[in-house]
């Protein structure tokens, strides 16, 4: 299936829920974005915009429910990573070729560090939007400061591609060609910062595998 083809079917669907559902419809389809990546945010929220230009949904509920799935989804995948935990990560990883303990370590700190600021600035960047809730449940991030942080972040992505799909109207498909330019970018970085890790990794094969236990 091309990328295009993709696109349309997950427009005809969203376009299928909010139909069946109104503005809850568009709510439902956000929260699963959230939790399967490969469902584009890009496509389903400038769509629900255009409907709401059309007079089918009303635009502030459309805004209210979008960003009420984006927490729901958000909430899951932080279950999964407070679930998950960081005994269990660190056995994993301690099990992983190339990756050593002493990484996660530094991640940790790292989290801890600005854990507010990289859940609120996350979910405005394609991919790692929905990733970051991940370690945010690793970490027991305080449920309230990742809901308002999470809610905050949500709230301006969401009403930056609705209102933006409300102004275009029918041209609403331009959003997504320009947050797909804005997403390639973010894998080509993200792909960059991996194959640093991976060449500093293998230049220095002796580091101590094991780390300090928390």
């Amino acid at each position: 299936m091309t990328t295009q083809s993709f696109a349309t079917t997950v427009a005809d669907w969203a376009v299928g829920l909010m139909e069946t559902l109104g503005a809850p419809g568009a709510g439902v389809a956000i929260a699963l974005e959230n939790l399967f990546p490969p469902l584009p945010s890009e496509v389903i929220l400038p769509l629900a915009g255009f409907t709401a230009a059309q007079g089918t949904l009303v635009l502030w509920h459309v805004l209210v429910w979008t960003t009420a799935g984006s927490v729901v989804g958000a909430v899951l995948l932080y279950g999964l990573g407070a679930w998950l935990g960081r005994e269990r990560l660190r056995n994993i990883v301690d099990r992983m070729p190339l990756v050593k303990l002493e990484d996660v370590d530094k991640a940790e700190d790292w989290f801890n560090r600005h854990g507010d600021w990289a859940v609120l600035i996350g979910r405005v960047i394609p991919i790692v939007r929905s990733l970051i809730s991940i370690p945010a449940g690793v970490e027991r991030m305080p449920l309230t400061r990742f809901l308002l942080f999470t809610t905050l972040g949500s709230g301006v992505w969401n009403t930056l591609l609705v209102g933006a799909g409300y102004l275009l109207g029918d041209q609403w498909h331009i959003v997504e060609e320009s947050v797909g330019v804005f997403q390639k970018v973010v894998i080509v970085v993200v792909v960059l910062l991996i194959v640093w890790w991976l060449v500093k990794t293998l230049r220095n094969p002796d580091r101590p595998r094991h780390a300090r236990q928390r």
